[in-house]
């Protein structure tokens, strides 16, 4: 492999392992109170997203049981983030949506990722249309790698 391809693997897998890494990572947003592993500040987003939805509806978009997101999603009520609301159609299944806590940790998650995100999007702007195009055939070959890899 040349020089310039070594390079671009090596930042890859270096960045897949920070991502992979820093699932375990904390989000503080100002207090005790409002301290958030990343999967439960992404559950709060998702509800946030789309109230009303179902933990099986959760499971599918992240890709992971429905047991893990009920298990966080017990954490987050019992945190008074998030409430559960009985469907009308189906009384088995269950509605979650935020609490006004839950609505404010939305929030401040939403600030951080203008914050922290804006040097991106800075980055992207100023690229053409085929640098773009370049960088999106090169995730999507990455995330067919990662698919079929992990």
């Amino acid at each position: 492999m040349n020089d310039k391809k070594t390079l671009v693997v090596n930042d890859f897998i270096r960045l897949t392992e920070r991502v992979s890494n820093g699932k375990m990572n904390v989000l503080n947003f100002g207090s005790e109170n409002m301290t958030f592993y990343r999967g439960e500040i992404h559950m709060i987003k998702m509800v946030g997203d789309y109230p009303g939805i179902f933990i099986s509806e959760m499971a599918r978009n992240f890709n992971i049981t429905r047991a893990v997101v009920a298990k966080t999603i017990h954490k987050l009520e019992e945190r008074g983030l998030i409430q559960k609301v009985e469907d009308e159609i189906d009384k088995k299944r269950l509605c979650l949506y935020l609490t006004d806590k839950g609505k404010e940790a939305y929030q401040l998650h939403q600030e951080y990722h203008k914050k922290y995100d804006s040097p991106l999007f800075d980055y992207l702007d100023s690229l053409n249309k085929d640098e773009l195009e370049l960088i999106q055939t090169f995730l999507k070959h990455a995330n067919n790698l990662v698919d079929h890899h992990y």
